[in-house]
């Protein structure tokens, strides 16, 4: 409730905009933790977190001090208040069990900043976030509460997210049926993944649709939006004409593992489902710009052998620009649902101005 409440005190969207108020914060100015009047809001006890105040008196609290400094600023203090109570709340269950290894999930676990600085405490070995960490990953868990409560044991690798519905349309006869009457020309490259990345490599921007759609809310690989994650002007383009975010927000990566290891402080901790922030390493902030916020971090998707066609795409584009690295961002416009069909997809890219868009197997274009 105390970030729905800064959230739309900033004039935002609860429930919707908080990546933007995170985003925001890295734009504030950062005083001691004495100065910061939202420092002393929550107390954490053992395992029980407590605010000081209740919701409507939290509310008007933070209406006055947001009065009193610029948007950017009350962010960072939001931010920053949050980090330290969860922090103290992980530091307390880790000392509590004994334990060191960290799983995490609800509304706040999908801050990847905060999620940064949990798995960064001395005493975290590792840390995972349930990559549908707020509501929609209820469904999940309720399955599994119900077999544990029928006395079953469930243990399963979660792997590919690709979970989606099985999507028709895909074969031959339904692209051309598709296309067909829509001024778009389509193709079956001899090996699309190489393809995709000399378009890539020319600075294009690329519309990817392949099998199942993603659980959760980041676009993983199988509808998502690709283009070069070195160039500042790509991104900006992207940015105004497809998914009009606030030019603070930053896009995210997809990467090869070993390009994580390269790029990344603590790159060895692997994360497939950008569920957490990361620092860059200073030297690679320059060839990382489309996807590096303005504080040096970045919220990565590592990719293995396992994701097929877009592990292909990320090694056939390394070996031409030197970099097993895309901007990976949902396959949608600003204000519209990620595409859940083959004629969503081909209506998107009528709409948006991208040199290309991958079905399955074929590569359409205007």
């Amino acid at each position: 409730m105390f970030y729905e409440h800064v959230t739309g005190l900033l004039n935002m969207r609860e429930l919707e905009d908080e990546g933007k108020v995170m985003a925001l914060s890295a734009y504030g100015y950062a005083p001691t933790d004495g100065g910061n009047p939202l420092m002393d809001l929550f107390e954490v006890e053992g395992t029980t977190i407590r605010c000081r105040l209740g919701p409507l008196a939290l509310r008007r609290f933070l209406g006055r001090e947001l009065a009193m400094v610029p948007s950017e600023q009350f962010a960072w203090m939001a931010q920053r208040a949050l980090e330290k109570a969860v922090t103290e709340l992980v530091h307390s269950a880790l000392r509590e069990t004994g334990m060191r290894r960290v799983v995490y999930a609800g509304g706040v676990a999908s801050n990847i900043q905060a999620n940064l600085k949990i798995r960064e405490l001395p005493e975290c070995e590792s840390l995972f976030v349930f990559p549908h960490m707020g509501d929609g990953g209820l469904a999940l868990g309720a399955a599994l509460s119900r077999a544990v409560s029928r006395g079953a044991s469930p243990h399963f690798a979660l792997g590919d997210l690709r979970l989606g519905p099985a999507v028709p349309g895909l074969d031959e006869p339904a692209v051309a049926a598709a296309v067909e009457g829509s001024g778009l020309r389509y193709s079956k490259p001899d090996c699309l993944p190489k393809e995709v990345a000399r378009r890539l490599a020319r600075d294009e921007i690329v519309l990817w649709f392949q099998g199942r759609m993603e659980y959760g809310p980041r676009a993983l690989g199988g509808r998502s939006i690709l283009a070069r994650p070195d160039r500042r002007e790509i991104r900006d383009r992207l940015n105004s004409n497809l998914k009009r975010r606030v030019w603070y927000q930053p896009f995210c990566p997809s990467m090869l593992d070993g390009e994580a290891v390269r790029l990344l402080e603590d790159g060895s901790a692997v994360n497939r489902y950008m569920t957490m922030g990361y620092r860059v390493k200073p030297e690679a902030r320059a060839i990382l710009e489309g996807v590096v916020g303005s504080d040096g971090t970045c919220r990565p998707q590592m990719v293995d052998a396992s994701y097929g066609r877009y592990y292909e795409l990320l090694v056939a584009l390394k070996e031409l620009i030197g970099l097993g690295v895309v901007l990976n961002t949902s396959f949608n416009l600003h204000g519209e649902p990620v595409v859940a069909s083959p004629e969503d997809a081909l209506r998107t890219f009528k709409a948006c101005g991208a040199e290309a868009l991958v079905l399955g197997d074929w590569l359409v274009e205007s």
